[in-house]
């Protein structure tokens, strides 16, 4: 069985709870990331920003500034997952919540991040590999 630990990215970008709207929108462009884990000491989850949190934060009619610190906008009900916790399972729970990432955490601590382009390229690698494996069809102008 495959778990999270086999494809959860670990080396994360992270930011903590005072930190501003403008450095999340400057790190996820620069990292060409969509969400951010906020951490406390320790590496503790304390919550994340998402780039539908910075878009809603930064609309028209909004009234979060670019000084905006991040715990006033980060969700901090999050679902978390183990990292022993099944690929099948985390997947489903990602689409039937309509998530766009799992926090992977041990002991409260954020170990790792699992995002649903994580598993589009897993269905990637799964559909070359059925390629490579099935025979070509063949024609009857073949024969």
């Amino acid at each position: 069985m495959l778990t999270l630990n086999e494809i959860m990215v670990s080396d994360l970008y992270t930011l903590g709870p005072d930190n501003t709207l403008q450095d999340a929108v400057e790190l996820m462009k620069n990292k060409k990331i969509r969400h951010v884990p906020i951490v406390g000491s320790d590496n503790q989850l304390l919550g994340l920003v998402t780039q539908r949190d910075i878009l809603a934060a930064s609309s028209p009619g909004s009234t979060k500034e670019v000084n905006t610190p991040l715990n006033a906008i980060m969700i901090t009900k999050l679902d978390t997952v183990n990292k022993g916790a099944d690929l099948r399972q985390a997947a489903l729970f990602l689409q039937q919540h309509k998530h766009g990432c799992l926090p992977v955490v041990e002991n409260n601590t954020l170990v790792g991040l699992v995002t649903d382009s994580d598993f589009v390229t897993i269905a990637i690698h799964l559909l070359e590999m059925l390629e490579v494996t099935e025979p070509e069809e063949s024609t009857s102008d073949d024969f």
